[in-house]
């Protein structure tokens, strides 16, 4: 892509990947909201973007839908392999937290915690 289709578009590429000129918003964060089938509107209003930067956003998945797509699934993998990597480096630690007794003091917000968990528990 050019200088001048990528200041046409409002989409360049960075190290992070495709993303929305003038952002850090990638266009890998804007599918996980496309593919869920999510309003316009709605992915807008919560990445705070004007209405060119959605629009190029949008218009550009619709063109080159078969290369962010593509993409997109890499990102997608190499998130979960990332994720499976720190939750295993740091199950012991999660292992000995979860083992330490309660704090003093959180008696009744544990139990009602744990009254909250039961009944959505018996509400499946």
């Amino acid at each position: 892509m050019t200088a001048q289709s990528q200041l046409k578009t409002g989409i360049v590429r960075t190290e992070r990947g495709l993303a929305i000129a003038g952002t850090r918003i990638t266009l890998y964060d804007i599918m996980d909201y496309v593919t869920g089938k999510y309003p316009p509107t709605f992915i807008q209003a919560l990445f705070n973007l004007t209405d060119e930067q959605i629009n190029a956003a949008l218009s550009y998945i619709e063109q080159h839908y078969s290369d962010v797509e593509t993409e997109y699934q890499i990102v997608l993998k190499e998130a979960e392999e990332l994720r499976k990597y720190w939750q295993e480096r740091n199950r012991a630690l999660f292992e000995r937290i979860a083992a330490q007794p309660p704090k003093p003091g959180t008696e009744k917000a544990r139990a009602k915690l744990k009254a909250i968990r039961e009944k959505r528990a018996s509400q499946r």
